[in-house]
């Protein structure tokens, strides 16, 4: 069986250490594979059912758009295992001109974290951009964080009904550290959620019946790497009582809906 980890962070050796001890530290959580690479990452995952990672990473300053998206596209170009997405900042000069730069470059959808960004979901900046990806690009989108506003689910909502068209992954079950919040504003929404960076704080009762309740149809497999062993979070996720054909559904056939593609 095709299995699909949908949510991989990667960073380019020479600064790979140093990205990874930022993120950890802006969680305050150890980092489970303090590589970061994507070397590291396809390292940890021989020998597992875990045969393609959707991988990305996140602009912090609207000067390493360009340079992110190089580098994405250039280990998509040498891991045929990996599908590579674009960032974009909010202050980007010309977002519509790197979107079809990114889509040139092979890359199939678009990866934004608002907290780390700084920046509301919902921004005006942002809706532009999602304006021009709506249709086109799938989003992956960071959701939730009990310290801040900036991603709040009740954004997400705003956007869903604003823009019918736009293919929404939102992130750690619709909300990180705010689970059962996000419920109340994305249980009856049409968008994808993915249960990274959820099980260890969730326990595996709670993730099974958040995946339930959301529905196997759209709940995606995805293990945040680097901050979490993607061959553990698999290993968790397959454990629970999940029927053979809501784990197709889990581990490789939303994940193929979302893109719009089939994986090989």
């Amino acid at each position: 069986m095709t299995v699909i980890d949908c949510h991989c962070h990667i960073y380019p050796e020479k600064i790979a250490a140093r990205a990874v001890e930022s993120v950890g530290d802006f969680y305050s959580i150890a980092m489970d594979a303090p590589g970061g690479t994507a070397e590291e990452l396809l390292a940890l995952c021989e020998g597992t059912p875990i045969t393609h990672h959707i991988v990305h990473s996140v602009a912090t300053k609207p000067s390493n758009v360009e340079s992110i998206n190089d580098f994405i596209a250039a280990q998509c170009a040498v891991h045929p295992q990996f599908i590579g997405f674009a960032t974009l900042h909010q202050d980007y000069p010309d977002p519509a001109a790197e979107i079809e730069r990114a889509i040139s470059l092979g890359l199939k959808g678009l990866k934004l974290h608002p907290d780390t960004q700084g920046v509301d979901m919902d921004d005006p900046r942002l809706m532009a951009i999602y304006e021009i990806i709506a249709g086109r690009l799938p989003l992956i989108v960071h959701t939730g964080d009990y310290r801040y506003d900036y991603s709040h689910p009740r954004r997400l909502k705003r956007i869903l009904h604003t823009f019918p068209d736009l293919v929404v992954d939102a992130a750690h079950f619709g909300g990180w550290s705010v689970y059962d919040l996000a419920v109340e504003f994305l249980e009856d929404e049409r968008c994808f959620l993915d249960m990274s960076s959820a099980q260890a704080f969730l326990g595996p009762r709670r993730t099974y019946e958040l995946t339930k309740l959301y529905g196997t149809d759209r709940l995606m497999f995805g293990s945040d790497y680097p901050m979490w062993a993607p061959a553990e979070e698999f290993r968790m996720y397959d454990a629970l009582p999940f029927a053979d054909a809501e784990k197709e559904r889990l581990f490789h056939r939303n994940a193929e809906r979302f893109l719009g593609f089939t994986v090989a």
